[in-house]
């Protein structure tokens, strides 16, 4: 069972932090040796130019019709980097401090500099995420949750808080929500790693037993 858990943790930091997140040294032991790594594409050159919420929509669009996994996470990235742009200075300054609070273990420290993003733009999705990420990481799953709910009332595709709500139900038990979850990111987000491998083993559990 702890393996499990110690998985789960490890896999929805990837998830719910996307390529450029808050995730600790932990995460990075598990990349490939150099000259093993694949190297992503670069991101696109060009997008339409529309707000953001177009573009969202365009590259969601993108991401379910891409072909291959490296065209997935060509989109991937592009839409996490528009999930990243911070609102204004002061905000993008408390994410980066609250990245190197991370680094250095003093989770405590990056939930208070969070904080202080959400009060100050209650409207960055990222600082909702952030900080339900950490409440996780800090078994504290009540606040993980509610935040998490913050996070997909301003943004219901946002595939990384829908894994992290499918981990959260999983640990606790609660397989049916787990596998409901999971399955919402999947629509989303069909290139999701690990995570079809959870719906297959959460499919034969819940829905091959009676309810």
């Amino acid at each position: 069972m702890a393996v499990r858990f110690r998985f789960a943790r490890t896999l929805c930091l990837a998830l719910v932090l996307g390529t450029a997140g808050l995730a600790p040294a932990a995460l990075a032991q598990q990349v490939e040796p150099p000259g093993k790594q694949k190297k992503l594409p670069e991101a696109p050159s060009k997008l339409p130019k529309v707000d953001r919420g177009k573009n969202l929509d365009f590259l969601f669009g993108a991401l379910k019709a891409a072909p291959d996994e490296a065209s997935a996470k060509h989109v991937e990235a592009r839409i996490w980097a528009i999930w990243l742009q911070t609102p204004s200075d002061t905000a993008a300054l408390l994410m980066s401090r609250a990245k190197t609070a991370v680094d250095a273990k003093k989770i405590d420290v990056a939930i208070k500099l969070l904080d202080s993003i959400i009060k100050l733009r209650p409207d960055y999705i990222e600082a909702w995420n952030r900080r339900a990420t950490l409440y996780y990481m800090q078994n504290d799953y009540g606040r993980s949750l509610a935040d998490i709910q913050q996070v997909l009332i301003r943004e219901p595709r946002h595939f990384g808080a829908l894994a992290g709500l499918g981990m959260i139900m999983q640990e606790v038990g609660d397989e049916k929500r787990a596998l409901d979850a999971y399955r919402k990111a999947l629509a989303v987000n069909p290139h999701l790693e690990k995570i079809p491998d959870q719906v297959k083993a959460l499919t034969e559990k819940v829905e091959g037993r009676d309810i």
